[in-house]
């Protein structure tokens, strides 16, 4: 897979460079891309996700994923925070989506709970 640079800087390929990882990959962002997160929810259920795939899902707004990026990234968040913090929000998230859903497609929800 080739992908064409603006810059012509990235046609070296980084000193170290193994496995095909991109020259671009910080160390940060692979740490993000390596930890996975066991969902048991919503479009996640049943599968191991990396923090990366859950902080760039639709469940974190983009205002979040670039707040908690910056403070991972500044040493202010480690990494077991920004796990924790993710997966509350998508877990949150699709809570909400579940009870809107049960509450929009049955009558007999309030008599259930």
């Amino acid at each position: 897979l080739t992908v064409v640079k603006s810059s012509d800087k990235d046609t070296v390929p980084a000193a170290g460079e193994k496995d095909g990882d991109s020259p671009e990959e910080e160390p940060w962002e692979k740490a993000l891309k390596t930890t996975v997160v066991d969902m048991e929810v919503g479009e996640f259920r049943g599968h191991k996700v990396s923090v990366w795939d859950l902080l760039h899902s639709k469940y974190i707004p983009k205002e979040n994923r670039k707040e908690l990026l910056e403070l991972y990234q500044a040493g202010e968040l480690t990494l077991e925070q920004v796990k924790t913090v993710v997966s509350t929000i998508v877990t949150e998230a699709e809570a909400a989506r579940a009870e809107q859903l049960a509450n929009a497609s049955s009558p007999r929800a309030e008599s259930a709970v």
